[in-house]
C-alpha cells in the first residue's frame, strides 16, 4: 500500500507541475481575469476527491446575503429540514409499499456516495471492473435480502403464484449462483501491479454492503410490523438531530468530541430530554389508529397489500399505577397509557445516547478522506449518507428490540407454512396437535 501511495503522489506531483507550467504560460491571462482556481479553491481533499460545490440554491443565497456565515447556515438548514418533514409526512400518507420503495431508493444512493468516494480516490489506477462489480453486487444483495422479505412476510402471496413459488423453492441456491458469478468475474479482474489495491476496494465494497444494504432491510423488516415502528424510531433521531443543533446553536459551550467539534454537552443533553418527551407524544398520538400499529399483510381475496387489524395488547390503553411520590405530587394514583409508549422511552432514549454515534463515526470517516460532507444532495445537509448516518445504527436497535422483547409466534405465518406442506403432512401435524390438545384436557376424547 506504501508503494501505491508513494506512486499516486508521483503521478499528482507531475499533474501538479504541468498545471503551473500551464498556469505560467497564461500568467498574463490570469492576472487580467483575477486569481486562478487553485488559488480561490483551496484543497481540502486528498488528491481525487472532488471539492464539494456550494450548492444553495439562488433564491436562497440572495435572500440571505446580508446575514453572516453562521445565521445562513442556521436558516438554510431549518428550512430544507421543514420541506424534507413535509415529504416524509407525505410518503407515510402514501402508504408502507412507497415507504419501502423510498427505503430502497436511499439505500442505493448513500451506497453510490461511499462508492464514489473510493473511486474518486483511486481512479487513477485504472482498476478494472471495479465500480461495475460493486454494482453488480449490490444487485446480488438487495435480490437476496428482498427474496427472503417477500418469502417471510407475504407467503401466502407466493405459494398462489406459480413462478413466485419456484423462484422462493431456489431463491438461495439463485443468490449463491449470482453471488458467485461476482466473485469469479473479480478474480479474473485482478492486475499484478494492483492485486492489494484490488482486495482493498473489495473489502471497501462489502463493508458499504454491510452497513447500508443490510440494514436498510432491517428497516424494511421494522415498517412491516407495524409502520409504528418505521416513523417512531425515525422521528426521534430527526428530533434528536434538531433540538440538539438548536441547543448547541443557542447554548453550547462545552465540546462534546473531538470528531465532531461542533457538537456540544449542552446540545447533547438538550436533544435526549426533548426526544424523550416527544417520542412518548408521538407514540400517543400514533397508537391509537390501526393504519400505524397492524403489521403489513396481502389480501388475496383483494389481491392488495392492507394495513386492517385487531390492535394488539400493545395498542390498547392500560391503567398504570403511579408510585406514591408521583401520586402525591400530581394527584392522580393512576395514569393511562398505552404499552408502546414504555417502549418508546427506549427507543427515545437509543436514538439520544447511542444514535448519534452513528454520526461521530460518519464524522471519522470523513475526516480520515478530508471531505466535509458524502455529497452536496441537500443544501445545507450535506448527502443522503449525511441525513442517514444515525438512522442505519438505529435501525439495528429497533428490529433487535422487536425480536427481544416484543415479536411472538405468529399464528397467520404460522398457518401460511402449513398451507404450504403437502396434505398428508398437513394430516400428520393435524392429528399430532389434536392428540396434544386432548392429552392437555382442551378437546375431549373420541367415544
Amino acid at each position: 500500500m506504501t508503494e501505491l501511495r508513494h506512486r499516486g503522489t508521483t503521478e499528482n506531483d507531475l499533474q501538479h507541475q504541468q498545471s503551473e507550467d500551464k498556469g505560467s504560460e497564461n500568467e498574463g491571462k490570469a492576472e487580467k481575469d483575477g486569481a486562478s482556481d487553485s488559488e480561490s479553491k483551496p484543497d481540502t481533499g486528498p488528491p481525487g476527491v472532488p471539492v464539494p460545490a456550494d450548492d444553495t440554491p439562488e433564491v436562497l443565497n440572495k435572500a440571505l446575503s446580508g446575514l453572516s456565515s453562521r445565521w445562513k447556515n442556521w436558516w438554510v438548514r431549518g428550512i430544507l429540514t421543514l420541506a424534507m418533514i413535509s415529504f416524509f409526512f407525505f410518503i407515510i400518507y402514501l402508504g408502507p409499499m412507497v415507504l419501502m420503495l423510498i427505503v430502497l431508493c436511499v439505500q442505493i444512493k448513500c451506497f453510490q456516495e461511499i462508492i464514489h468516494i473510493g473511486y474518486s480516490v483511486y481512479h487513477s489506477y485504472h482498476l478494472p471492473w471495479f465500480r461495475t462489480l460493486s454494482w453488480y453486487f449490490l444487485l446480488c444483495v438487495n435480490y437476496f435480502f428482498y427474496g427472503e422479505t417477500v418469502t417471510d412476510y407475504f407467503s401466502n402471496l407466493v405459494q398462489r403464484e406459480e413462478p413466485l413459488r419456484i423462484l422462493s423453492k431456489y431463491h438461495r441456491l439463485i443468490s449463491f449462483a449470482m453471488y458467485l458469478t461476482g466473485f469469479c468475474m473479480f478474480v479474473l479482474s485482478l492486475v499484478k501491479k494492483h492485486y492489494r489495491l484490488q482486495f482493498y476496494m473489495f473489502g471497501w465494497t462489502h463493508v458499504t454492503l454491510l452497513i447500508v444494504v443490510t440494514q436498510s432491510h432491517l428497516i424494511i423488516h421494522n415498517l412491516f410490523e407495524g409502520m409504528i415502528w418505521f416513523i417512531v424510531p425515525i422521528s426521534c433521531v430527526i428530533c434528536n438531530d434538531i433540538m440538539a443543533y438548536m441547543f448547541g446553536f443557542f447554548f453550547g459551550r462545552t465540546p462534546l468530541i473531538k470528531l465532531s467539534p461542533k457538537k456540544t454537552w449542552e446540545g447533547f443533553i438538550g436533544g435526549f430530554f426533548s426526544t424523550v418527551v416527544f417520542g412518548i407524544l408521538l407514540s400517543y398520538v400514533m397508537a391509537g389508529y390501526s393504519f400505524f400499529v397492524c403489521p403489513v399483510e396481502f389480501n388475496s381475496d383483494r389481491n392488495s397489500f392492507e394495513v386492517d387489524c385487531e390492535p394488539s395488547d400493545l395498542f390498547q390503553l392500560q391503567d398504570y399505577a403511579l408510585p406514591a411520590a408521583l401520586e402525591s405530587l400530581t394527584g392522580w394514583p393512576t395514569l393511562r397509557l398505552y404499552p408502546f409508549q414504555i417502549h418508546s422511552i427506549s427507543l427515545s432514549a437509543f436514538a439520544s445516547l447511542m444514535g448519534p454515534f452513528g454520526g461521530f463515526f460518519a464524522s471519522g470517516f470523513k475526516r480520515a478522506f478530508k471531505i466535509k460532507d458524502f455529497a452536496n444532495t441537500i443544501p445545507g445537509h450535506g448527502g443522503i449518507m449525511d441525513r442517514f448516518d444515525c438512522q442505519y445504527l438505529m435501525a439495528t436497535f429497533v428490529n433487535v428490540y422487536i425480536a427481544s422483547f416484543i415479536r411472538g409466534p405468529n399464528p397467520a405465518k404460522v398457518v401460511q407454512q402449513l398451507l404450504a406442506l403437502r396434505l398428508d403432512q398437513q394430516l400428520h401435524i393435524f392429528n399430532s396437535l389434536k392428540t396434544h390438545l386432548t392429552e392437555r384436557g382442551l378437546l375431549e376424547e373420541e367415544a
